[in-house]
Parts: C-alpha cells; sequence; structure tokens
C-alpha cells in the first residue's frame, strides 16, 4: 500500500473577515494540496466563535470542497458543538469529504482504502471534560488521535480547563496523536506515541505533515505555509 500523507493544523480562528486569497485556512488548505495530502486534520478552534455569519461559513465550507480530499474537523472549545454551533446551523458537514466529529458521527472516522481511522471527542459545549479519556480500540492498521486541550507539563498546568496527561496520550497507542489549542507548534507527551500540537497557522506559519510508511514508520515534519 502507497504511503499515507496527513496534513495537521488548528486554532485558525475564523472570525468575522474571510478572504480567499490571504486568510490563515486559504493558506492551509492551499499547503495540504501542495503537499498531496490524503487527509487533512483540523484540530479544533477552525471558528473563533459560534457567532459567525452563515456568509463566511458558507466560504470556509467552499475552500474546504475545492482542497479535493478528506478534511477531518473536531470542535474545541471556541467553536464547541452547542445548540448554535457553526457546524449545526451552517451544513458544513454536508460538504463532500468533510467529516466532523460529533456531527458526521459521533467519535470517528474511517477510510477503508486507506486502512485508517480517525477518532477524537469533541467540545460538546463550553464546559471542562477530559479529550482523552476512554481512547478507542484500534480497528484499522493506522489509528489517529485528535484532541484540543491542555498538555500538563507539570503541578502548574493543574488549574487550567481540558487537561491531557502523559498517561493519557501513551494510553491512545495512536500511530499519531494531533493537538489542538496552544497557538504554538511543539511536542507532547513522554514520547510513547507522536503527539504534537501544529499551532496556530498565523503564528507557527507552517503545517505538520505526518507520513504515514508502508513499512509502519511515523514520520513528522512541519511544512511552510505560503506568503
Amino acid at each position: 500500500m502507497p504511503d499515507i500523507t496527513l496534513v495537521h493544523s488548528s486554532d485558525i480562528h475564523i472570525d468575522g473577515r474571510f478572504s480567499e486569497t490571504f486568510h490563515p485556512l486559504c493558506k492551509v488548505v492551499d499547503a495540504a494540496v501542495r503537499l498531496e495530502a490524503d487527509v487533512l486534520l483540523l484540530a479544533g478552534d477552525v471558528f473563533d466563535h459560534n457567532r459567525i455569519p452563515l456568509e463566511m461559513i458558507d466560504r470556509a465550507a467552499r475552500k474546504l470542497d475545492d482542497a479535493g480530499m478528506a478534511v477531518v474537523i473536531l470542535p474545541g472549545n471556541h467553536d464547541c458543538l452547542s445548540a448554535d454551533s457553526v457546524y449545526r446551523r451552517g451544513g458544513l458537514a454536508d460538504v463532500p469529504r468533510v467529516h466532523v466529529l460529533g456531527i458526521s458521527s459521533e467519535e470517528e472516522w474511517t477510510a477503508p482504502d486507506l486502512d485508517l481511522e480517525v477518532w477524537g471527542r469533541p467540545h460538546l459545549d463550553y464546559a471542562d471534560y477530559s479529550p482523552l479519556a476512554h481512547p478507542r480500540q484500534r480497528s484499522t492498521r493506522w489509528q489517529i488521535a485528535v484532541a484540543h486541550g491542555h498538555w500538563v507539563r507539570n503541578d502548574g498546568d493543574r488549574h487550567r480547563s481540558w487537561l491531557i496527561h502523559d498517561q493519557e496520550i501513551a494510553a491512545t497507542g495512536a500511530d499519531y496523536l494531533a493537538l489542538g489549542h496552544w497557538p504554538g507548534a511543539g511536542t507532547a507527551g513522554d514520547g510513547t506515541v507522536p503527539a504534537y500540537y501544529s499551532g496556530s497557522p498565523d503564528l507557527a506559519q507552517t503545517v505538520n505533515v505526518v507520513r504515514l510508511r508502508d513499512d509502519g514508520v511515523v514520520e513528522v515534519t512541519r511544512a511552510p505555509l505560503a506568503p
């Protein structure tokens, strides 16, 4: 089977402004197309809030549709699945090839042709919860977990919300954990599972590129966004 290429980004924070030429979402999608990705993973806070006008949601949906690849979205704390969610009223999950976890399915998306499963637990509302509690059992050769929350580095982090602990990351047993919530890119966990924050494209100016090689090796690099 050929290698699989995933592009991972998060925290795009679409607000009331959107241009098809310069917006960070456009840069992320264009990078995924340039990298010939099989799947684009958006790990939360694609939208800055749930009050986004329908016109902006429609523009974002058209851009994702134009990507011509599978797109998996995990709703985050800013764009959670409340009654007025952008994903409930905007019809974005109805776009071909766009899969919103919590709307299109409860928590997983599977690509049988790639022998790949992506799973994650979306933010259903604005309350605190554990993003990686009760990890999903593997059912495919490749498994990707997605979570939007705060990795606990030390006791000083325990006052925060949506905590992610090293033991929870390791317990996923995933081939890659795509993280969102932090504005900067970087690694997380104890190294048992490849776990990475992509960072906000505005700040990081990159996307994470994950290559699942046929020999079982997982390669993670960062690719720059176009100016």
